[in-house]
């Protein structure tokens, strides 16, 4: 793990310190805990936000009824270019 420094204010330091001793933690743990949060919040790369959509596209032509046969459509093209 990589140490850095950071800047709290004096409530800030304050409330961690009371936060880490009511949890029976440290403060370097909850520090860890709220990055990791704030982290997971934050919008995808969007590479990952393509994945997500292409994920979310699969099967949305699935139940439709209103569509035409296209196994035929496609046989019958296949019949006419020949």
């Amino acid at each position: 793990m990589t140490q850095m420094a950071i800047h709290l204010t004096r409530k800030e330091l304050d409330t961690l310190a009371f936060l880490a001793h009511k949890r029976s933690r440290e403060q370097t743990d909850l520090i860890r805990e709220a990055v990791d949060t704030f982290l997971v919040q934050q919008p995808a790369r969007r590479t990952d936000r393509r994945r997500v959509a292409l994920n979310q596209l699969a099967g949305i032509w699935r139940n439709r009824t209103d569509l035409p046969d296209f196994a035929a459509l496609r046989r019958e093209w296949d019949r006419s270019s020949d």
